[in-house]
């Protein structure tokens, strides 16, 4: 599955890999550069970022489905108990 990205963020990540090259490294990079750079980056890095994002909600998901028997759990056969009256001690 390739990782898109809208246009105006790609735009966005190679202005700022270009900002990162400016302050950071002895040469620039040029807008082509960067763009390229963040292809590889998508295509290499950007798989195991969304399969760790994947498997966090997977993991948050299966908790809360976990709690949902507690959170929306009925009593069962109730309708009778709320003309039972109370009994008096022996």
């Amino acid at each position: 599955m390739t990782i898109e990205i809208p246009k105006e963020n790609r735009q966005q990540a190679i202005t700022s890999i270009e900002r990162y090259f400016d302050e950071n490294m002895e040469e620039k990079i040029g807008n082509i550069a960067a763009g390229a750079l963040l292809g590889f980056f998508l295509e290499e890095i950007g798989p195991l970022i969304y399969n760790k994002a994947v498997a966090d909600v997977q993991e948050r998901l299966q908790l809360r489905v976990s709690e949902l028997d507690l959170e929306i759990h009925e009593d069962e056969f109730q309708y009778w108990r709320k003309y039972e009256r109370p009994r008096k001690g022996r």
